[in-house]
């Protein structure tokens, strides 16, 4: 099965990778973007029969900080 884990910082922590990304935009003539807010993407082939919860474990100890950032699941169509 493939899963992707897509992980975005919370509302109200700062992005410092975000703003630098911004401004070089907009440095560039590309005006028109406004907030900027970075994160990442994991993609996992993992054995069909992992369980939700797996997932979810790997996700919360390693994949992303949860005191400070949010995740999704996705699993390919």
């Amino acid at each position: 099965m493939k899963l992707r884990i897509v992980v975005t910082l919370k509302p109200g922590v700062l992005d410092p990778q975000g703003k630098a990304i911004e401004h070089a935009l907009g440095s560039l003539g590309f005006g028109s973007v406004g907030e900027v807010r970075a994160g990442k993407i994991f993609e996992l082939d993992v054995a069909d029969d992992t369980s939700d919860a797996a997932i979810d474990e790997m996700c919360r100890k390693l994949l992303a900080n949860t005191v400070i950032e949010n995740y999704r699941i996705e699993r390919a169509q």
